[in-house]
């Protein structure tokens, strides 16, 4: 079972599970999930080879949906499902797998296709950082700067650095996601199936991930599909501007 962080309590409105994404963790989404579960109860997970959880040998979406069906599955009934990224397209397999295990579907700035980038070059500069010694933040920023020139890049992998280990280590599988990186960055050819119910296909307007021709495989997939931009915010939305994703997660899953 996936390693949860839950915020309040159940209420009568679906609880809602939150699916980060890659080299993220359920403590990257801590701010906003206390903030929307003052009406409902909040699961944040971290994913296989991430954070908490299990390290597996395969990292495919089939994988990552059976592991958040087991989820709700404990739950005992179907949730409102957010997946950032990574996180977003195992929510999308979750809901055409499972239907029934999702009430509504909130998609962070990823659709249901092959993207040509990869992360590997991150792996590298994670594998590449000595960690003798390490002790605090700040020298760690430092060390990871002589590969990652992006203090905000920087900043979001070393969430995943546990320092207090001993020694320290990184809370990701490494080589895994190395290995697994085209089925990531990618999407299976074989899908079939439909998600009827509500799905919002959020993006930030200065992100390419969701380009106008991405429409059509989503809509093929997700015929109830909508689409919004959030302004002034970039692939890492509810980063960027978490007032405003606040605003769309109370919308969305709020409304009738």
């Amino acid at each position: 079972m996936l390693n949860i962080i839950t915020h309040g309590t159940p209420t009568r409105l679906p609880g809602l599970m939150i699916v980060h994404g890659l080299f993220g963790s359920a403590r990257n989404w801590g701010a906003i999930a206390k903030r929307v579960s003052d009406d409902r109860q909040v699961l944040c997970v971290d994913m296989r080879n991430h954070g908490e959880s299990p390290w597996y040998d395969r990292h495919g979406y089939d994988d990552l949906a059976a592991d958040l069906a087991a989820v709700i599955d404990a739950q005992d009934g179907p949730m409102d499902v957010l997946g950032h990224s990574m996180g977003g397209k195992a929510a999308m397999m979750l809901a055409l797998k499972q239907p029934g295990s999702v009430a509504r579907l909130l998609i962070g700035d990823i659709a249901p296709v092959i993207y040509p980038h990869s992360q590997a070059a991150l792996i590298d500069a994670m594998e590449a950082m000595d960690l003798t010694g390490l002790t605090s933040r700040s020298e760690a920023d430092r060390r990871l700067a002589a590969h990652v020139d992006a203090a905000p890049v920087r900043a979001f992998l070393l969430q995943s650095l546990d320092l207090k280990a001993s020694p320290p280590r990184w809370r990701l599988n490494l080589p895994v996601l190395r290995a697994e990186m085209d089925r990531i960055t990618g999407w299976p050819a074989d899908v079939t199936g439909t998600f009827d119910r509500a799905a919002l296909f959020l993006s930030g307007a200065q992100s390419d991930y969701v380009q106008p021709e991405h429409r059509a495989p989503i809509k093929a997939l997700f015929p109830q599909a909508r689409f919004a931009k959030i302004p002034d915010a970039g692939h890492w939305l509810h980063a960027d501007q978490p007032r405003a994703f606040e605003a769309v997660i109370r919308s969305f899953f709020d409304a009738a």
